[in-house]
Protein backbone atom coordinates (compact mmCIF):
# COMPACT_ATOMS: atom_id res chain seq x y z
CA UNK A 1 0.00 0.00 0.00
CA UNK A 2 1.38 3.37 -1.21
CA UNK A 3 1.40 5.70 2.06
CA UNK A 4 1.10 10.09 0.22
CA UNK A 5 3.54 12.21 2.37
CA UNK A 6 2.19 14.62 0.10
CA UNK A 7 -0.09 16.62 2.55
CA UNK A 8 -2.63 19.97 1.11
CA UNK A 9 -1.78 22.98 2.14
CA UNK A 10 -4.85 24.01 2.72
CA UNK A 11 -5.24 21.56 5.66
CA UNK A 12 -1.89 22.69 7.54
CA UNK A 13 -2.34 26.11 7.60
CA UNK A 14 -5.02 27.05 9.30
CA UNK A 15 -3.71 25.12 12.27
CA UNK A 16 -0.30 27.51 11.77
CA UNK A 17 -2.06 30.70 11.20
CA UNK A 18 -3.48 29.99 14.54
CA UNK A 19 -0.35 28.74 17.01
CA UNK A 20 0.95 32.25 15.75
CA UNK A 21 -1.97 33.76 16.67
CA UNK A 22 -1.99 32.56 20.47
CA UNK A 23 1.64 33.13 20.43
CA UNK A 24 1.26 36.65 19.45
CA UNK A 25 -1.14 36.82 22.03
CA UNK A 26 0.32 35.00 25.02
CA UNK A 27 3.92 37.42 24.53
CA UNK A 28 1.36 40.93 24.57
CA UNK A 29 -0.10 39.47 27.69
CA UNK A 30 3.34 38.23 29.08
CA UNK A 31 4.75 42.05 28.04
CA UNK A 32 1.62 43.62 29.58
CA UNK A 33 2.15 41.57 32.71
CA UNK A 34 6.22 42.24 33.16
CA UNK A 35 4.65 46.27 32.71
CA UNK A 36 2.68 46.09 35.09
CA UNK A 37 4.12 44.26 37.68
CA UNK A 38 7.14 46.23 37.07
CA UNK A 39 5.11 49.40 37.94
CA UNK A 40 3.82 48.81 40.66
CA UNK A 41 6.80 47.28 42.72
CA UNK A 42 8.26 50.66 41.68
CA UNK A 43 5.70 52.80 42.66
CA UNK A 44 3.78 50.98 45.50
CA UNK A 45 0.19 52.19 45.92
CA UNK A 46 -0.33 54.56 48.97
CA UNK A 47 -3.34 53.50 50.91
CA UNK A 48 -4.84 51.48 48.66
CA UNK A 49 -2.93 48.14 49.95
CA UNK A 50 -4.71 45.75 52.45
CA UNK A 51 -3.65 45.56 56.55
CA UNK A 52 -0.88 42.58 56.11
CA UNK A 53 -1.87 39.45 57.71
CA UNK A 54 -0.59 39.36 61.52
CA UNK A 55 1.63 36.76 61.14
CA UNK A 56 3.19 38.79 58.51
CA UNK A 57 3.84 41.37 60.64
CA UNK A 58 4.63 39.75 63.50
CA UNK A 59 7.63 38.33 61.41
CA UNK A 60 8.64 41.54 60.12
CA UNK A 61 8.77 43.07 63.43
CA UNK A 62 11.13 40.12 64.30
CA UNK A 63 13.37 40.68 61.98
CA UNK A 64 13.24 44.34 62.44
CA UNK A 65 14.13 43.64 65.91
CA UNK A 66 17.08 41.02 65.07
CA UNK A 67 18.81 43.56 62.65
CA UNK A 68 20.81 45.67 64.18
CA UNK A 69 19.95 49.12 64.54
CA UNK A 70 22.38 51.51 62.60
CA UNK A 71 24.36 54.52 64.61
CA UNK A 72 24.61 57.53 63.06
CA UNK A 73 27.29 59.49 64.45
CA UNK A 74 29.21 62.93 64.23
CA UNK A 75 32.40 63.46 63.10
CA UNK A 76 34.49 63.42 66.41
CA UNK A 77 36.48 66.65 66.52
CA UNK A 78 40.48 65.87 66.18
CA UNK A 79 42.49 66.81 69.57
CA UNK A 80 44.52 70.15 69.12
CA UNK A 81 46.45 70.25 71.75
CA UNK A 82 49.48 67.29 71.89
CA UNK A 83 49.28 65.16 75.29
CA UNK A 84 51.96 67.53 77.28
CA UNK A 85 49.91 70.51 76.77
CA UNK A 86 46.13 68.79 77.84
CA UNK A 87 45.82 69.16 81.85
CA UNK A 88 43.86 66.57 83.61
CA UNK A 89 42.01 66.67 87.04
CA UNK A 90 41.96 63.24 88.58
CA UNK A 91 38.86 62.97 91.08
CA UNK A 92 38.53 59.66 93.08
CA UNK A 93 35.02 58.63 92.50
CA UNK A 94 35.25 54.85 94.27
CA UNK A 95 36.82 55.72 97.95
CA UNK A 96 39.48 53.48 98.02
CA UNK A 97 42.24 55.39 99.03
CA UNK A 98 44.71 56.10 96.50
CA UNK A 99 43.38 55.17 93.97
CA UNK A 100 43.18 58.60 92.18
CA UNK A 101 46.91 58.46 92.73
CA UNK A 102 47.15 55.36 91.00
CA UNK A 103 45.29 56.53 88.19
CA UNK A 104 47.49 59.70 88.24
CA UNK A 105 50.34 57.94 87.76
CA UNK A 106 49.30 56.04 84.67
CA UNK A 107 47.77 59.07 82.96
CA UNK A 108 50.87 60.95 83.20
CA UNK A 109 52.51 57.69 82.23
CA UNK A 110 50.97 58.62 78.65
CA UNK A 111 52.22 62.26 78.14
CA UNK A 112 49.47 63.99 80.07
CA UNK A 113 49.92 66.35 82.51
CA UNK A 114 48.25 66.19 86.31
CA UNK A 115 46.36 69.29 87.26
CA UNK A 116 45.52 67.92 90.59
CA UNK A 117 44.35 64.84 92.76
CA UNK A 118 41.63 64.94 94.75
CA UNK A 119 37.90 63.56 95.83
CA UNK A 120 34.72 63.41 93.54
CA UNK A 121 32.00 65.07 95.59
CA UNK A 122 30.20 61.26 95.35
CA UNK A 123 32.45 58.17 95.96
CA UNK A 124 29.81 55.68 94.55
CA UNK A 125 31.17 55.67 90.75
CA UNK A 126 30.94 52.10 89.37
CA UNK A 127 32.77 52.70 86.41
CA UNK A 128 35.49 55.11 84.98
CA UNK A 129 34.57 57.97 82.91
CA UNK A 130 35.58 61.46 81.21
CA UNK A 131 34.82 64.58 80.85
CA UNK A 132 36.00 67.75 79.26
CA UNK A 133 35.34 71.49 78.88
CA UNK A 134 33.99 72.95 76.01
CA UNK A 135 36.47 73.08 73.22
CA UNK A 136 38.57 70.55 74.07
CA UNK A 137 36.21 67.61 73.28
CA UNK A 138 38.91 65.85 71.29
CA UNK A 139 41.10 65.89 73.70
CA UNK A 140 39.33 64.04 75.80
CA UNK A 141 38.32 61.64 73.76
CA UNK A 142 41.74 60.92 73.23
CA UNK A 143 42.51 60.75 76.69
CA UNK A 144 39.55 58.14 77.09
CA UNK A 145 40.77 56.15 74.39
CA UNK A 146 44.64 55.87 75.92
CA UNK A 147 43.19 54.63 79.25
CA UNK A 148 41.15 52.10 77.77
CA UNK A 149 37.43 54.45 79.16
CA UNK A 150 34.36 54.23 77.47
CA UNK A 151 32.35 56.63 78.87
CA UNK A 152 33.37 60.21 77.90
CA UNK A 153 31.15 63.41 77.68
CA UNK A 154 31.17 67.15 78.52
CA UNK A 155 31.38 68.21 82.17
CA UNK A 156 28.35 67.14 83.98
CA UNK A 157 28.51 68.29 87.93
CA UNK A 158 31.44 70.48 87.30
CA UNK A 159 31.99 74.00 86.45
CA UNK A 160 34.90 75.17 84.96
CA UNK A 161 36.02 77.37 87.73
CA UNK A 162 36.15 73.91 90.10
CA UNK A 163 39.00 72.08 87.12
CA UNK A 164 41.50 74.63 88.10
CA UNK A 165 42.75 75.60 84.73
CA UNK A 166 42.61 71.49 83.73
CA UNK A 167 41.41 70.67 79.91
CA UNK A 168 39.72 67.37 80.83
CA UNK A 169 38.70 65.25 84.12
CA UNK A 170 39.33 61.95 85.02
CA UNK A 171 36.51 60.43 87.60
CA UNK A 172 38.26 56.81 88.47
CA UNK A 173 35.23 54.56 89.53
CA UNK A 174 34.90 50.79 91.03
Amino acid sequence: MDVSLHHDEGTIRPWRITAMIAVAVAAVELLLLVVVGGALIAKPSSGTASRPHPRAAAARSATAKAAPAKIHRAAVPAAHLARGKVTVLVLNGNGRQGAAAVAASRVSGHGYRIGAVANAPRSDFTRSLVMYRKGFEGEGRRLARDLGIRIVGPLDGLNASQLHGAHAVLVVGA
